[in-house]
């Protein structure tokens, strides 16, 4: 962990980052964060928010969550994890991913093919995403691309083995992050957030947007 003393959170630094995370603090400024939020509110919208629920158990994750693209990510008790080119609860198909999204793929991704799925993640003041990898796609050759905007949060970030040593640091609203080549499946999770910390969103809590291909091109 990248720490400044004992009563301190994390600091910024990326130093001790695994090889494959290219961490961007600050890209998105001001203006483009604002248009994001304005296009999210529309596709909460048509496409509401839900409490995904864990396979098996049917435990609700701690955050709630919508889609847009050709496909979304879904999980629920009967049948776990997957990508679904509708809402799980109206059956309509999910709204198109917003252009500033798609330019911001193709400026960091020029070569990798188009993203399916952009999941919107909702966390609240008390919400965090334990460690996991995101492998339930059909292809790893693309980044994750991941959108950090409201309240900072502690973000945890390891290898691709599970119970390997992980670095940690915050996020905050405007940072850029990808998982990309030998990182494409590193463990990575939210162990906290810090609520107060921006003026973005209407409520305390973070949004997190994150970009995947899912099929191979």
């Amino acid at each position: 962990m990248i720490s400044d003393g004992p009563d301190k959170p994390p600091r910024r630094g990326a130093s001790a980052l695994p090889p494959g995370v290219r961490f961007l603090p600050g890209h998105l400024d001001a203006v483009v964060q604002a248009e994001l939020i304005a296009a999210i509110r529309e596709i909460v919208r048509q496409a509401p928010l839900f409490s995904p629920e864990m396979p098996r158990t049917g435990k609700p994750l701690s955050v709630r969550m919508t889609n847009c693209g050709p496909l979304g990510w879904v999980t629920d008790k009967v049948q776990g994890y997957r990508y679904q080119p509708q809402h799980p609860v109206t059956g309509k198909a999910w709204p198109p991913i917003p252009p500033p999204l798609l330019d911001l793929w193709r400026d960091l991704a020029p070569i990798a093919p188009p993203p399916e799925a952009c999941l919107v993640n909702l966390y609240g003041p008390e919400a965090h995403m334990g460690l996991h990898q995101d492998k339930d796609e059909s292809t790893f050759d693309a980044p994750v691309l991941s959108v950090s905007l409201g309240d900072e949060a502690l973000f945890r970030v390891g290898g691709t083995m599970r119970g390997g040593p992980t670095t940690s640091f915050r996020l905050r609203s405007g940072d850029v992050l990808l998982l990309e080549a030998e990182s494409r499946l590193a463990y990575h999770g939210v162990d906290r957030i810090y609520p107060g910390t921006s003026t973005l969103l209407r409520q305390p809590g973070r949004i997190n947007l994150t970009l995947r291909r899912v099929t191979p091109s």
